[in-house]
C-alpha cells in the first residue's frame, strides 16, 4: 500500500510539472501608439486579441496562425518574441 501511495503521489507531482522542451507561448509588444486587434486561430478556435498601445500580451500557447491589422497573416510556434510596428508583425 505504501508503494502505491508514493507511486500515486509521484504520478500527480510529474503531472503538474511542466515539461522540458515544450513551448510557453508567443510574447507579442505593441509597438504601435494605437490598439492593435490581432485575428489568433489555433486549430479551430478564431478569437480576436486586442493589444493596447505599449501593452504585452501572451498568446499561441500551442502554436497559432495570425492575422495582423496590415493584413498579413504568419504562423507562430509560441515560443517567439513578436512586435506589432506599423500595422505589421514582426518576429524577433
Amino acid at each position: 500500500m505504501k508503494k502505491f501511495v508514493i507511486a500515486l503521489l509521484s504520478g500527480l507531482l510529474m503531472a503538474g510539472a511542466p515539461m522540458a522542451g515544450a513551448a510557453s507561448a508567443a510574447t507579442v509588444t505593441n509597438k504601435d501608439s494605437e490598439t492593435a486587434v490581432l485575428i489568433v486561430v489555433e486549430g479551430e478556435s478564431r478569437v480576436e486579441v486586442a493589444i493596447a498601445s505599449g501593452a504585452t500580451e501572451m498568446i499561441c500557447p500551442s502554436g497559432c496562425f495570425v492575422t495582423a491589422p496590415s493584413g498579413d497573416r504568419i504562423g507562430l510556434q509560441g515560443d517567439e518574441n513578436v512586435e506589432i510596428v506599423n500595422g505589421n508583425v514582426v518576429v524577433k
